[in-house]
């Protein structure tokens, strides 16, 4: 009788070597480690980590792959310099947010993604089928409806602004705008507190973009989307000076 792998017992280590991974990153990006300066030697993070060499050797060369050490055989590994950073990858991302204090991460995510949907929006106002003109009002009709009710409203929104991308053709544009939010959306400091007015700001915005979508004025829709973006970002975003919440 053939077994199924899913019955097989399995072992622990790759799952212990993804808790060793994001401590080293936090470590890493929080300042606990700073940039030149070496890891220390496996055998003490094998105590202090309670794994084995093997799990640590290989989380360190997954945080290699993500750029934030260089290993010189027969000098250690030490922090690479922060222009090195894949901060891209999801871990790191996700670190980076996570000790953002200041919110100059977030801030310059906003940026990044506003450059990235306003320049989709366009190409989206340029080749929209009718077909995707139809989704996005019924996105459109579900933010109308439900200005009262948080989750749906917000599920709404994220589904406009994905047939906007994924209308636009811009494959490229479309995975790491997608990125950037995704990591975005796991920190509550990135959701904020919304103003009183807020839901009803947003679907404004929204009918705008779909307005320079509908009657194909890209420079519109480009424009639109940028200013929306941005705006909603700065209405949300917490005041630094207090304690945050992650």
């Amino acid at each position: 009788m053939t077994v199924s792998p899913f019955a097989q017992k399995r072992d622990p280590a790759p799952m212990l070597g993804v808790a060793v991974v994001e401590a080293l990153v936090d470590a890493i990006v929080s300042g606990e480690l700073q940039p030149g300066e070496h890891l220390p030697p496996e055998g003490l993070l094998s105590a202090q980590f309670g794994v084995s060499r093997t799990v640590i050797r290989e989380s360190v060369k997954r945080i290699q792959e993500k750029g934030l050490v260089t290993i010189v055989r027969g000098r250690g590994t030490s922090v690479a310099p922060v222009r090195s950073w894949n901060v891209l990858d999801q871990v790191v991302l996700t670190s980076l947010i996570k000790h953002d204090d200041t919110f100059g991460v977030l801030d310059e995510l906003s940026v990044v993604r506003a450059q990235l949907e306003s320049v989709m929006a366009a190409g989206t106002a340029e080749r929209r089928s009718e077909a995707q003109l139809r989704q996005l009002r019924g996105h459109l009709q579900r933010m109308r409806d439900s200005l009262e009710d948080e989750a749906t409203f917000r599920a709404a929104d994220v589904d406009f602004h994905e047939v906007v991308m994924s209308a636009s053709g811009n494959r490229l544009a479309e995975s790491i705008a997608r990125t950037l939010f995704d990591r975005a959306l796991e920190s509550s400091r990135y959701r904020g507190i919304d103003p009183a007015d807020n839901f009803r700001v947003t679907l404004a915005e929204h009918e705008a973009v779909f307005t320079a979508i509908a009657t194909q004025d890209a420079a519109m829709a480009q424009q639109t989307m940028q200013r929306h973006i941005i705006d909603a970002w700065q209405r949300r975003r917490l005041p630094t000076h207090l304690p945050q919440q992650y």
